[in-house]
């Protein structure tokens, strides 16, 4: 992963961008990050594999989440439903972590020397932005996540990675820099994810505190937290799903695509609209808890650093 521009290169704007976010938010994004994907990682596992299913006889074949599991399980066991746990923590962690900074850092900044409020295309906006930022550091780490997830043997030796850093060193040897960036183009329209998932959460928070006549940054119970998460997600999900089996597909070492054009092509040919949405119900699974894990962790661990900060 590379090094992130910091307050100190590039154009005062982007100094003046990066001296409003805080180490809290960081380390709060990064500690929900890190907790749901602790949790989750098995769901995420399925998701993935259910959406390379393209018919290759180098597959195993999944009749439905659970058989999947299970599958895994009796082969390889606990470790075999872990595969790829190493980048996906690191990939979680930092995605998250770096999210939140960057997502306040330019909140704070479009805010600054005003008094109104953001409005939901500014969220929108402010979302997208702290995606671009955060997919351009943390692919590689995604792609070699994918690749591990990805290795169906059970026996040790007959596996290509050995795990995260072996993956990244050959997918650099072998592939270059181009390696560990496939799936980026897809991964900046999957920004349109965050940025709706985050427009939504901070909207439906906000007119839940005014109904309650509070202030909009009102804290809320952990309750009404999950809920508001949860149904962020839901619709970020069924709207922007099919860019992460095209994403899946560049990154998968077992087929061979000339781009993105090229999967939309070959999936659409072979297997139709609902080849787009394939692993849509674990990725649900997974990820609507996940959320509401990492956004009850970052929530109260970042009011309670901002507080310990202040005193």
């Amino acid at each position: 992963m590379s090094s992130s521009p910091g307050p100190g290169s590039g154009s005062p704007g982007l100094k003046s961008l990066f001296s409003h976010g805080k180490l809290e938010n960081l380390l709060a994004g990064l500690s929900g990050g890190v907790a749901s994907t602790l949790v989750l990682h098995p769901l995420d596992l399925v998701k993935i594999r259910f959406a390379v299913s393209d018919g290759l006889d180098v597959r195993p074949k999944y009749s439905g989440v659970l058989q999947c599991m299970r599958s895994v399980y009796r082969q390889e066991g606990l470790r075999g439903l872990y595969q790829g746990v190493t980048p996906n923590i690191w990939g979680a962690g930092a995605s998250w972590g770096l999210y939140f900074f960057f997502y306040t850092a330019i909140k704070a900044y479009t805010r600054e020397r005003r008094q109104a409020e953001l409005s939901a295309t500014e969220h929108l906006l402010s979302a997208a932005g702290a995606g671009a930022m955060t997919l351009c550091l943390t692919n590689p780490i995604w792609v070699t996540k994918t690749r591990l997830v990805l290795q169906y043997s059970a026996d040790p030796s007959g596996k290509q990675y050995s795990g995260m850093m072996d993956a990244l060193a050959k997918i650099y040897r072998h592939e270059g820099i181009a390696g560990l960036y496939r799936g980026f183009v897809p991964g900046l329209f999957g920004t349109s994810h965050g940025a709706l998932q985050f427009m939504a959460y901070e909207e439906l928070k906000r007119d839940y505190n005014k109904y309650r006549n509070m202030q909009s940054d009102a804290k809320l119970n952990p309750l009404e937290y999950i809920t508001m998460a949860a149904l962020s997600k839901i619709l970020a999900v069924a709207t922007t799903y099919p860019y992460q089996v095209v994403r899946a597909r560049l990154q998968d070492q077992h087929n061979t695509y000339e781009g993105l054009a090229d999967v939309v092509r070959r999936t659409w040919r072979n297997e139709g609209v609902l080849g787009f949405y394939k692993g849509m119900v674990p990725n649900l699974i997974r990820v609507t808890p996940a959320c509401c894990i990492t956004f009850v962790v970052y929530e109260n661990v970042s009011r309670f650093l901002l507080d310990l900060s202040r005193t």
